[in-house]
């Protein structure tokens, strides 16, 4: 049966989504070019035809999965932001973590993209695109904690910067449990109850 015509957009998106499916079940670092073209159902040739190499293609992966959550464009999340949702910053970034965790849910393969070392080592643009991704994440979390603080909804022992990395490392790290552990406890659920520790409301009497 011929293989359905795309537009070159649709099928650049087919590629990203089954590089990202594919990174799921067999690992990121184990995907081919021959791979995505069976699954898809179009020659070899025409994978390089809407990507020229290889990395070019994992960095299409790595910016979709990135795209999902992105902290720093969140109302309230940035310095200089103006009122609306960030009147209540806590409530968002509550919000902000368990979309970020449900997405990781959603997309199984996002654990072993972000932390794949040779998938980095062998693609200097898409170590750079994480990097710059992280880098944007924590300063929008700072930004939330430092609004939280100041509405008296957190403590502020701890600085904004160093709260926000504690934060993302506990969703990393936990992210990585989830995978490594086959998926076997509620991510969000168990996210949630952590992230609580470390970012609690100040106790009123």
């Amino acid at each position: 049966m011929a293989t359905q015509r795309k537009s070159a957009q649709d099928r650049k998106a087919e590629i990203v989504a089954t590089a990202i499916r594919l990174a799921g079940t067999h690992g990121p670092d184990r995907v081919t070019t021959q791979q995505l073209a069976q699954e898809i159902g179009i020659s070899q040739p025409a994978i390089f035809r809407h990507f020229p190499t290889k990395s070019d293609i994992w960095l299409a992966v790595g910016k979709a999965v990135a795209a999902h959550v992105t902290f720093e464009n969140m109302p309230g999340a940035g310095p200089g932001v103006g009122p609306g949702v960030g009147d209540d910053p806590l409530a968002t970034l509550n919000g902000l973590i368990a979309r970020h965790l449900g997405q990781i849910v959603q997309t199984p393969a996002i654990p072993a993209i972000l932390f794949s070392r040779e998938l980095h080592a062998e693609n200097e643009p898409l170590r750079r695109h994480f990097e710059t991704v992280m880098t944007n994440r924590r300063a929008g979390l700072a930004g939330l904690i430092a609004r939280a603080q100041a509405a008296g909804q957190l403590d502020s022992y701890i600085p904004p910067e160093d709260l926000a990395a504690l934060l993302l490392a506990v969703i990393q790290g936990l992210a990585m449990r989830w995978s490594l552990e086959n998926q076997r406890f509620d991510l969000v659920a168990e996210g949630t109850r952590l992230i609580h520790i470390l970012s609690r409301p100040v106790k009123r009497d």
